[in-house]
């Protein structure tokens, strides 16, 4: 089908080194995949389809608000997916066991990113949580945790806010989808993850590909469909 002159549906992926594939050629990278999936329904339904994949290494959710309103709001966005955390979370030694962004902060910062792109005009926003991470033993200079346990609470923070505004979020529990895909393997984790045993690895990108389109395409069968978006 070819595409019509309708303005295009602006899809945003604003997140971190998760989002932005680290540690992996492009094509193979569960963002560049969805991509390329939202262009095969475009054809489908006659409706242009600009992705676009504001995520930058190492960013927290402090950084990423700074960022926001050129790299995501001022492009317009009708939808976006947004993965925060894996830095939030991690403490630094030269910080002197405080967390790069509290928990309350966190929250907050959580907060105002839906509101900021909800009152921009995005229609549905998919809220990832972290995978575990293989950083599940060396408790943190300063700390009495574990990484992986720090990921854990920042999990916890994502589902509260997500549970907090169902009417644009929705929730896709990505810590819940590798630990059932682990089971009772722990070390099935390992091929999962990069050698830094936080960044995913190819079959770790598999994972994340087959969770979020599912959700993508019904969305935007749903809409498109019922011509919500023309």
């Amino acid at each position: 089908m070819v595409l019509g002159s309708k303005t295009p549906i602006n899809v945003f992926f604003f997140g971190d080194s998760i989002c932005f594939g680290q540690g992996i050629s492009i094509h193979l990278g569960w963002v560049a995949r969805m991509s390329a999936r939202l262009h095969t329904l475009s054809e489908v339904y006659g409706h242009s389809i600009t992705v676009t994949n504001a995520s930058i290494n190492g960013n927290t959710t402090r950084q990423a608000l700074e960022r926001m309103a050129y790299d995501v709001l001022s492009h317009g966005v009708d939808f976006m997916i947004l993965q925060f955390g894996l830095n939030d979370c991690n403490y630094w030694v030269t910080d002197k066991g405080v967390p790069r962004v509290t928990p309350k902060a966190f929250e907050a910062n959580l907060e105002e990113i839906l509101q900021r792109a909800t009152t921009f005009g995005a229609r549905r926003i998919i809220m990832n949580t972290n995978h575990p991470t293989g950083r599940n033993k060396e408790i943190m200079k300063f700390t009495s945790i574990t990484y992986d346990q720090s990921n854990h609470h920042y999990n916890e923070i994502i589902r509260k806010v997500a549970s907090e505004h169902k009417k644009s979020v929705i929730l896709n529990d990505i810590e819940k989808l590798f630990l059932e895909h682990i089971g009772r393997e722990p070390s099935k984790l390992a091929d999962l993850l990069l050698p830094d045993q936080i960044h995913p690895s190819i079959a770790g990108h598999d994972l994340y590909f087959q969770s979020i389109s599912p959700i993508l395409e019904k969305i935007f069968d749903e809409q498109l469909r019922t011509k919500e978006l023309v």
